[in-house]
């Protein structure tokens, strides 16, 4: 995989990746869209799933930069409807609309980041909708009320993967079952065994007139619906547990599905046409958000492992062709054309799913919930050059000697504190989205290092282990643990270390392996910030810096300062407090630094003043680490 990412990375045009076109079209989006969601022909705003398809893809673009001004969007979007008590303004839970539940992503996001109750009891809502949402005779969900016995495709997208996060947050093991049955199902009943397209939807009672008598489903492939569902299905997977049989079930169709679509791509364009099946009626065209929503399936599928890399190529020519025909700038403004307003099955008016009914429908400018899909390809076309940098590399995060935990809304013990899981301001999970944006998997460890465990990863990061303050039963740093360690860093591992400050860390055998490496961590506390006044935390990177090549002006605070002797070498002072070392040791390096440091409070932009450099501190500290990976011959 690592060769062909790299080949094909090389093919990609200068300009497909010249500019951060996810930005500039966010940047459309949050001029139109302020503070609430207001369409044409809306006399007030409306809790509609196509706001959710924008704010996911401008979650995506906060992930890939640590710009706050991008959580806060969410945020400010979601407090519109949100209120106090958990209620959401516009939402009726007996419409039994499955389009409704989409923006609960948006609520577990915020609750996650923030802790605020409301968010949990208006997401709490939405799952309570679908306990109660009317089903076919088989389990499947219907796509409304109003629309008896029909499953559609896009109801996979507003649904499961809400459904998933919602499961994996508040322990709900057995809800991934029947997640795992609403795929299969619209398998089942949806895909054509001819061509491995999935139609549009699929009625049980095979009584609308949209629906063939035989199978229940109309004759016209609509590309957007087949978007729908393989974004679905990419994003289900991000919280399926790695063990459930579930995930591969998933994974299965979804690489049935994409040899599917791929099929139907136009060679010339690298486009998918609004009703796939009929690419040479007269009327069809290529339409914007279907081609967006399939690039980014294939672009996700192979960044995660879960179709093979060959696929990267469809969703590289996919891209260009829609910067090509599809994104305009004109008076220094982003607009996405070609995006079809609504298409749907059966209701009141009538929709009756024939070629010219699909046809029929007005092609219009900035369409939300195309702007949205396009965002979300965007970014993850936009770490395509990046991902062979660490592509086939390993982060392994300690969760032994660093093992904390507490209770969560449900009662249940969850590990917390610099753990990947934590979307809080003490988790590492923008931290593991640099090291995944760069290619590499990151996994913690949750047993001691051993020669046979630490075999599988390139770089080790060991976090502020725990004192009996912290932890009933810490798991200290041991002579069996130092040896193993000190043997994989000699065979070319790379090693972090990062401390903590006198008070907040267990020193004693922490400092027993940094001995190993000329370090000892010294028990103070240097750079402490009285409340808010940043600038006292604030550290400014010499000009030409080994490490810090982008990031200027870092922010780190209460951090125990460093004894430095060889075969360490101290690689940042702060006047004469020695702050970062880098040994060498073999074939490895160790980096170390006395404070957690790139926590999210500090990368996340939603704290910190905007000229503190921290973000992208964290992404030039990853890039260095990669670099320090032997090459394998």
């Amino acid at each position: 995989m690592k060769k062909f990412l790299t080949i094909a990375i090389l093919l990609i045009s200068a300009h497909t990746y010249s500019q951060d076109w996810s930005k500039q079209l966010a940047e459309t989006a949050m001029t139109i869209w302020k503070d609430s969601f207001l369409l044409e022909g809306d006399k007030a705003p409306k809790w509609r799933y196509d706001q959710g398809v924008i704010l996911k893809g401008i979650e995506g673009i906060w992930n890939a930069t640590g710009d706050g001004k991008y959580f806060s969007y969410i945020q400010r979007s979601m407090d519109y409807y949100v209120k106090d008590d958990g209620t959401i303004k516009g939402y009726k839970h007996d419409e039994f609309n499955i389009d409704h539940v989409n923006n609960g992503k948006l609520l577990l996001l915020l609750y996650r980041v923030t802790g605020k109750e409301k968010y949990k009891k208006a997401a709490d809502l939405l799952r309570g909708q679908l306990k109660d949402h009317p089903r076919t005779s088989e389990g499947g969900f219907w796509h409304k009320k109003i629309y008896p016995n029909q499953m559609w495709l896009d109801g996979l997208y507003m649904g499961q993967p809400f459904y998933a996060e919602y499961a994996m947050l508040f322990h709900e093991d057995e809800a991934f079952n029947d997640i795992t049955r609403q795929f299969v199902l619209m398998e089942k009943h949806a895909r054509d065994s001819k061509t491995g397209l999935l139609y549009h939807g699929w009625d049980e009672s095979k009584e609308q007139k949209w629906a063939d008598k035989t199978t229940g489903l109309s004759p016209n492939v609509w590309g957007r619906a087949l978007g729908w569902y393989g974004m679905a299905m990419v994003d289900a997977l991000d919280y399926f547990p790695a063990k459930h049989p579930g995930r591969d079930s998933i994974v299965a169709i979804l690489n049935r599905f994409a040899k599917a679509i791929v099929n139907v791509q136009d060679a010339k364009s690298g486009l998918w046409y609004d009703v796939v099946n009929k690419p040479k009626e007269p009327k069809n065209y290529f339409e914007a958000s279907a081609s967006s929503m399939l690039v980014y399936t294939l672009a996700k599928g192979v960044r995660k492992g879960y179709l093979p890399a060959s696929y990267l190529k469809n969703a590289q020519k996919g891209y260009t062709g829609i910067l090509k025909h599809f994104i305009k700038v004109e008076n220094g403004e982003t607009d996405l054309h070609g995006t079809v307003a609504v298409s749907g099955l059966g209701g009141n008016p009538y929709r009756d799913g024939s070629f010219d009914y699909y046809m029929s429908e007005p092609v219009i400018v900035n369409d939300p919930k195309g702007v949205g899909a396009f965002i979300n390809a965007a970014v993850e076309m936009e770490m395509v050059p990046k991902l062979s940098t660490g592509n086939g590399k390993t982060l392994l995060l300690d969760y032994y000697f660093n093992n904390e935990w507490k209770k969560d809304a449900t009662g249940t013990d969850i590990r917390w504190h610099y753990t990947l899981q934590d979307k809080s301001n003490s988790g590492f999970t923008m931290l593991g989205d640099v090291f995944n944006s760069y290619g590499v998997k990151t996994t913690p460890l949750e047993s001691a290092p051993t020669a046979t465990n630490l075999k599988a990863a390139d770089i080790y990061l060991i976090v502020d282990p725990d004192t009996e303050k912290e932890t009933a039963k810490p798991n200290f740093i041991e002579q069996k643990d130092i040896t193993a360690i000190k043997n994989w860093v000699r065979s070319g591992g790379v090693l972090v270390l990062l401390g903590n400050d006198v008070g907040n860390a267990e020193f004693k055998h922490f400092n027993q392996l940094a001995k190993e490496f000329g370090v000892q961590f010294t028990e103070d506390s240097k750079n402490r910030v009285e409340k808010d006044q940043f600038e006292q935390g604030a550290i400014i990177v010499p000009e030409g810096h080994s490490i810090f090549k982008s990031a200027t002006k870092l922010y780190i605070k209460e951090l125990s300062s460093l004894q430095v002797q060889s075969p360490a070498v101290t690689v940042l002072r702060n006047g004469n407090v020695n702050m970062m070392a880098v040994a060498n040791y073999g074939k490895g390096t160790v980096f170390m630094l006395g404070d957690p440091w790139l926590y999210n409070e500090y990368v996340d932009g939603r704290k910190l003043p905007a000229d503190f450099d921290n973000y992208k501190a964290a992404t030039d500290l990853v890039q260095w680490l990669i670099k320090q990976v032997p090459k394998k011959k």
